[in-house]
């Protein structure tokens, strides 16, 4: 090409073909190698016809080749483009290469020169590459195109290419709105009116926009509301605003004025790409993130936008937007966003406008947090070994530094290492011990690493490390060397305090049981004891105390040496009693079921035998028979003691148990039995089962007693408590097992063992008493071995228990409960040992189903757990039962706590009977523990189903272990029946242990003669009461001036009118609560509370009145100098009547209450069982009853008896003495009635306690009525006077004769007569009585005799 300055003219061709063969044009000069490729056909031919073209090889492929031709004159230009526009395509290659053929030839770019420039330009459908137009000169105001799009002009042609490219199609996603309401029916597409409005708006359309360079289409893709908002697409070439506006004017003149569209709504968004990047590509929180928006357009107009947050975003402390045009040809907006958030993560949009048109560009991005991976704490032992801390990313950032810091105490650094690949650091660490000594032993220090990325995140990790000294351990020095059955044990010390864990292994790695050790800590280091009571040979070998502390572990070891030797319980004795005459002989053995070389002697009181040894099987029996020389008559009868003694290598013995002769002369002896032996007639002796009559092998030994008596001239059986040998050799198994080292490895194949076996022996259970003995004490052992019981155990245990408690062994029960009256209680013992140790990892769901057992449970996992709902049903007996705890009793345990219950149907025949034998309902009898230590009460609701609903009132009960000397017996402390509804029992307590229902006969059932007798006494008496104390109350209204002439007269109504008033309330208020009870009324639980609180209070009240009745009193006479005044008496007497009732009652309650134990749970009144604040009323009543006795008795004899000095006006001495009588008489019948009623709590109450205390009770207004008021003389002269039609008392009034005259409740009346001579002596009294009337007129007196 020549230079710029010349006056030469060039143009580019694009000349497209296909070729079969391999290109091989020698065009060096006109082509550039860099453009020559192979592409899609983009000519203008039809696609089908190229596509004929290109199928007629089966390997034809297309190329376009850029061809430069220059011209020295340019008017060659324009009949070369006319030829080319004449050439018919495709041009067909020669004969000599028919594989090639020319599809087409276009001029894409044409340079002319302008002045001293040439200037490259593009035909239309053609434009320069857009990296073209950012790293050339483009011609200023050339360009046609769309501002910012590719450009059309350069300054000079692109010295390697590529040139001018066919532009492509561009779609405009357009709007305009129209200016009319929205039809409902431009909605549906199907419409008449969507299709017009379609039709007319795309014809118009297509009027404006078909102007636009390189239009291909406009389309009208639908109507929303807003007005009407036509949006539709128009595909062009790419346009320029003026010619969109153009376009936008053409549209609006060709479209009907009907639709009234809007000129200044139009909207345009292109398809063209905007290049939206983000800076970093994986972005932490904590990064300085750079999102970049580039567009071709020119424009600072950029706004940026977070869709989810809903938010513009403006220059803030953490957000920067800055935008800037690049080479005038790029738009370049940059949103910086400074120590970024897990908020800031969402969808970002960049939206950049010029003038209708918006160009929109979307990026979501995601925030991650850093995610550091280490482990929190670490345990590090001072031996100056490395211990590498570690911290690794979750996330490959390229972090640009990774540091480690510390803080603690002691300054330990140490090396860090980074691993990129993995993204991790180590830091490891050296301690010695001069770096922690001993007592910085248990120091943390917090090692922290810190990654910080490229873009300035942050996140960092602590490790907590806690270093430890290695502890030095001592342990006993001296040899231990013991035969079984001794004891021994093992001190290990170590000098370090701080310890995680301490237990102690045998050399095979099994742990010992924690029962034997013990660990503590001390001042200067700790202390581990291995204690075995008694030893076993499986306790002979090597023993590890062990200290472990974090990953650090300190050993100890000792050798204990374990020699044989049988334990006492093992030696079988023959005989345990005998009878020998004085001058026979007798065989004694002494058996064990090993061969060990032992020295075996027996022992006469001082005198040692020789033994001779005898092996039988597995049994090996040492015997010695002894002759009763005539030597020893002077001892008969005697009784002797023969003892067998076992003495090993390591001269060591044990002796058997004794062996009991009686030297007998034999003039008595009745029996004789070569086995058994001699007896006198009604002699009882044992035998051991494997030495008597029972057949037994010496390859299986049988256990237990058998008990002889002599009857006749025989040996009868009186008890037998043999166990089989399969059973016996369980037992001793068991037995071996509680003294082993590796008990709680053994535990699960000894239960599987034990299950199988007592199936297979099931006939012999319950035969014999002596084999369910056994049983019974083999669960007992092993529910002591466990620390926690899986399922697999909790299966076999439940097999065995099955076994036990079924039907046919229910006669074997009641024969070994007449034996050994515990067993039934021990077995239940034993079952909530076994329950509240067991524990499941593998399911939270915990269920056994057996005929005569079955077992529900749950393990407490973390969160909210749901209530606790089981149900039992057993069809063979006829039972079921459901056990409810709330969930808020639930949230208290610890997580992996297992509530467990169990459930027998047969139990409640087999544990002992309470009292009486009727006590028994026919129910279940379920137990539930909870593995979690419970010290807060625990309720939990249970029903039963009662079979044997007698009449009687049911009671809840548990099984209480420690009554009845720790055998047990049914309680009822904390339990109550909720409802009683048929043939369910609905039962509620505050702790866990074993539940059912009894039947109890101390309370009358509903439907008795007695309960139905007792209401209608309490009722009618009541009536009587009220009716009696409110006439009371109305008497002393009448008479109130004509009774309260002096101060003690006064003092005494004050409080008569108190009592009778606190009564009748407290009376109302009882019949209140008895209603509530009986009917059960809607909030029935705080009405209940309400009424206990006033009766309690208003009785109360009636006592501390009687109080100040017989204080009063006994200041008026004995404290006569002192004269307090009335308003002082009154104040006392009210803050004592009614003050110390309200706080005793106030205290009760509000003790009470938040534990909901204030009132029982069968009636409106104060608890006794669980509580006793029944106390909160009776202390106090039988106090003052004993108070007011004391009083009157010292009051009576004052009066009189009277000292020199004492002379209390007349007036004033019938006062006291009309208060002394109402003490007298009242404070006794008010003191019995609530003794008898503090009788009929107790359990076993008689009947008669019952009635008497209703009678009492009910009756009490009336005693009132009459001993209280009208029996006082002055009250029935006050009445007589008011109510008297011939006012027989007037001022001329005489002296009246004891004869007809004589009121019934005077002083003189036969009934008052009685009453005073409990206080008098035998002879005649004269009382004198002045009473002054309200007339000043009336001034007589009476005076009346009492006579003997």
């Amino acid at each position: 090409m020549k230079s710029p300055g010349s006056s030469s003219l060039c143009f580019m061709l694009i000349v497209i073909y296909f070729s079969q063969a391999t290109l091989n044009l020698n065009l060096e000069p006109i082509i550039h190698p860099s453009i020559l490729q192979e592409q899609e056909l983009t000519g203008k031919e039809p696609l089908s016809k190229r596509q004929a073209v290109a199928t007629s090889s089966p390997v034809a492929k297309d190329y376009t080749v850029d061809i430069e031709i220059s011209f020295e004159n340019a008017s060659f230009l324009e009949p070369i483009k006319a030829y080319l526009n004449n050439l018919s395509f495709p041009v067909l290659g020669n004969s000599t290469d028919e594989s090639t053929d020319i599809l087409s030839i276009v001029v894409t770019t044409v340079c002319r020169p302008t002045g001293n420039e040439v200037w490259c330009s593009c035909k239309a459908g053609y434009r320069w590459p857009r990296e073209r137009c950012l790293h050339n000169l483009t011609c200023q105001g050339h360009d046609s195109s769309l501002s910012g799009h590719h450009c059309n002009c350069l300054k000079q042609l692109p010295p390697k290419g590529p040139f001018c490219q066919p532009q492509g199609d561009v779609t405009l996603r357009m709007s305009v709105r129209l200016n009319v309401d929205f039809p409902e029916d431009l909605k549906n597409s199907s419409s008449a009116l969507y299709r017009s409005y379609k039709t007319d708006l795309e014809i118009a359309f297509w009027k404006g926009y078909s102007t636009l360079s390189g239009f291909k289409s406009v389309i009208v893709t639908g109507f929303r509301p807003g007005s009407v908002v036509v949006s539709f697409e128009v595909t062009a070439t790419t346009p320029s605003p003026e010619s969109i506006h153009k376009a936008n004017e053409q549209v609006i003149q060709s479209l009907n004025q009907t639709y009234k569209m809007d000129y200044s709504s139009f909207q345009a968004v292109t398809s063209n790409e905007t290049k939206f990047s983000v800076i970093p590509g994986v972005i932490f929180e904590g990064d300085t993130v750079t999102l970049m928006c580039e567009n071709e357009v020119l424009s600072s107009n950029v706004s940026w936008y977070h869709v989810d947050r809903n938010i513009d975003i403006q220059n803030s402390s953490r957000f920067f937007v800055y935008t800037s045009v690049f080479n005038n040809m790029t738009s370049v907006s940059r949103l910086t966003i400074h120590n970024t958030t897990q908020s800031d993560a969402g969808e970002y949009i960049c939206k950049l406008t010029l003038d209708i048109f918006e160009y929109e560009s979307r990026k979501k991005i995601d925030v991650t947090a850093i995610r550091i991976s280490a482990i929190k704490e670490m345990k590090v032992t001072c031996d100056n070994n490395p211990v590498s801390l570690e911290c690794c990313s979750e996330k490959n950032a390229n972090w640009s530094n990774i540091e480690w810091k510390q803080e603690g105490e002691i300054n330990i650094p140490g090396t860090p290492e980074t691993n990129q690949e993995f993204n991790c650091s180590k830091y490891t660490i050296k301690a010695n011990g001069t770096q922690c000594p001993s007592g910085s032993s248990g120091t943390k220090v917090v090692y922290t690493c810190e990654f910080i990325s490229t873009h300035g995140a942050r996140s960092s990790k602590d490790i907590e490390v806690t270093f430890t000294s290695v502890a030095n351990l001592t342990i006993t020095p001296d040899p231990i060397s013991v035969s079984e059955g001794q004891n021994f044990s093992i001190i290990c010390n170590s000098d370090v305090s701080n310890y995680d864990e301490v237990y102690w292994n045998t050399s095979a790695g099994t742990k010992i049981h924690q029962k034997f050790y013990t660990t503590r800590r001390c001042p200067h280091g700790a202390e581990s004891v291995l204690t075995v009571e008694t030893s076993t040979r499986e306790w002979n070998g090597t023993y590890h105390c062990i200290f472990k502390y974090k990953n650090s572990y300190s050993i100890a070891t000792k050798d204990v040496t374990v020699h044989p030797l049988p334990l006492q319980p093992n030696i079988l004795i023959d005989p345990l009693e005998a009878a020998v005459p004085c001058k026979g002989s007798y065989n004694f053995k002494c058996c064990i079921e090993e061969d060990e070389d032992y020295e075996v002697t027996f022992q006469m009181d001082s005198l040692f035998f020789p033994a001779a040894k005898e092996v039988n099987g597995k049994q090996v029996c040492y015997k010695y028979r002894h002759n009763f020389t005539a030597n020893s008559t002077p001892w008969c009868p005697k009784n002797i003691e023969m003892f067998c003694h076992f003495k090993n290598v390591a001269n060591n013995s044990v002796r058997s148990p004794s062996m009991k002769l009686d030297l007998v002369s034999g003039r008595n002896v009745m029996c004789l039995d070569p086995v058994i032996g001699v007896g006198e007639p009604g002699k009882v002796i044992q035998k051991l089962c494997q030495f008597s009559h029972i057949p037994s092998s010496p390859d299986s030994l049988i256990g237990g007693v058998i008990t002889y008596k002599c009857e006749g001239c025989q040996w009868k059986v009186k008890r037998n408590d043999c166990i089989s040998a399969p059973i016996n050799s369980l037992l001793r198994l068991a037995k071996a097992l509680i003294k082993s080292p590796s008990q709680d490895e053994k535990l699960l194949t000894y239960l599987h063992h034990l299950s199988v076996s007592t199936s297979n022996v099931e006939h012999e259970i319950s035969s014999f008493p002596g084999n369910l003995g056994a049983i019974i004490n083999i669960l007992d052992l092993l529910s002591t071995v466990p620390t926690e019981v899986n399922l697999k155990m909790m299966t076999h245990i439940l097999s065995t228990v099955n076994v036990i408690l079924g039907k046919p062994t229910l006669s074997t029960w009641k024969i070994l409960q007449q034996q050994q009256t515990n067993e039934s209680s021990r077995l239940l013992d034993s079952m909530e040992r076994f329950s509240r140790a067991l524990q499941s990892e593998d399911s939270t769901d915990l269920s056994i189903s057996h005929t005569n057992v079955q077992m529900r449970g749950i393990v407490i996992k973390t969160g909210n757990p749901k209530d606790y709902r089981q149900s039992f049903v057993f069809s063979d007996t006829d039972l079921w039962g459901n056990v409810v705890i709330d969930q808020s009793q639930l949230e208290s345990l610890q997580p992996d706590s297992s509530i467990v219950t169990v459930a027998f149907p047969t139990l409640k025949t087999i544990l002992a009977q309470d009292i009486q034998a009727e006590n028994f309902a026919k129910s279940l009898v379920m137990t539930t523990t909870v593995s979690d230590h419970i010290t807060l009460p625990f309720r939990i609701s249970m029903t039963f189903k009662n079979n044997n609903p007698s009449g009687r009132v049911p009671r809840c009960v548990f099984w209480n272990f420690n009554l009845a000397n720790h055998t047990g017996g049914w309680d009822s402390d904390g339990c109550y029946v909720k409802e009683v509804d048929g043939d369910s029992v609905s039962c509620t307590c505050d702790h866990l242990t074993s539940f059912s229902i009894l039947m109890s006969p101390d309370s009358p059932d509903p439907s008795s003669l007695l309960k139905i007798l007792l209401d209608i006494i309490s009722y009618i008496g009541l009536g009587f009461s009220i009716l009696s104390l409110a006439a009371c109350l109305v008497v002393e209204a009448v008479v109130w001036k004509s009774v309260t002439k002096n101060r003690t007269s006064y003092m005494r109504h004050i409080c008569i009118v108190n009592i009778a008033t606190s009564l009748l309330v407290a009376d109302i208020w009882f019949i209140v609560a008895a209603a509530i009870h009986d009917h059960h009324y809607p909030l029935n639980e705080t009405a209940c509370v309400a009424a206990t609180f006033f009766v309690h209070f208003f009785y109360l009240s009636v006592f501390f009145w009687m109080l100040t009745l017989g204080l009063m009193l006994f200041y008026r006479l004995v404290f006569i100098l002192h004269d307090a005044s009335k308003s002082v008496q009154k104040a006392i007497a009210f803050s004592l009547g009614y003050g110390c009732p309200l706080v005793i009652s106030v205290i009760t309650v509000g003790a009470t209450q938040p534990q909901e134990v204030y009132t029982r749970k069968n009636a409106c009144w104060l608890n006794w069982e669980d509580t006793k604040a029944l106390l909160a009323f009776v202390i106090p009543a039988l106090i003052i009853v004993v108070v007011n006795v004391t009083i009157t008795v010292v009051v009576i004899t004052k009066i009189l008896r009277p000292s020199i000095g004492d002379k209390p006006s007349k007036q004033e001495k019938s006062s006291l003495f009309q208060i002394s009588k109402s003490i007298g008489v009242l404070t006794p019948l008010l003191g019995l009635t609530w003794g008898f009623g503090l009788s009929t709590v107790f359990q076993g109450s008689n009947a008669v306690f019952h009635i008497v205390f209703t009678l009492l009770n009910a009756f009490q207004g009336l005693f009132i009525l009459l001993f209280g008021c009208l029996w006082d003389q002055k009250v029935q002269e006050a009445l007589l006077n008011k109510f008297s039609l011939s006012r027989w008392s007037s001022q001329h009034s005489k002296s009246t004769s004891l004869g007809s005259s004589t009121p019934v409740f005077s002083m003189s009346s036969p009934i008052s007569r009685r009453f005073n001579n409990l206080f008098g002596k035998t002879g005649t009294y004269n009382v004198s009585t002045p009473e002054t009337t309200s007339s000043s007129l009336e001034n007589s007196s009476s005076a009346y005799s009492l006579l003997n």
